[in-house]
């Protein structure tokens, strides 16, 4: 169970693209890196040391937990640890998500941006 308590929004940007990477199904750390590096087009960019450290914080925050195997753990290597996303990650995921949504909302009615699936 957490140690460090809820986690507060805004969630900070490194570890909202590591839930949202968990969002996709289970992975390994490496498979994590790859994904949210990828998704966010290179950036957020995560060194193998903060990536290990974020992941060990969502695991005590209880938004993250290890799962048996995963895609791909029949590879051979059984050092690798899986991790998905626990119900509470996937609330907090999703609080977040709605609130970047409204604050992109408000800047579109705003002026500042085109409407989200508008044509351009």
């Amino acid at each position: 169970m957490s140690t460090e308590g809820p986690t507060p929004l805004p969630l900070n940007p490194r570890v909202l693209m590591i839930l949202l990477a968990f969002a996709e199904g289970p992975a390994h750390g490496y498979e994590i890196k790859k994904r949210a590096e990828a998704r966010s087009g290179g950036g957020v960019q995560l060194d193998a040391g903060s990536l290990y450290r974020s992941i060990a914080q969502l695991l005590d925050q209880d938004l993250i937990e290890e799962v048996e195997g995963g895609p791909g753990a029949d590879s051979g290597d059984s050092r690798r640890r899986y991790y998905g996303l626990t119900p509470h990650g996937r609330e907090l995921a999703a609080a977040e998500a709605r609130r970047l949504a409204g604050l992109v909302e408000y800047a579109a009615f705003n002026g500042l941006i085109d409407a989200p699936g508008a044509a351009q």
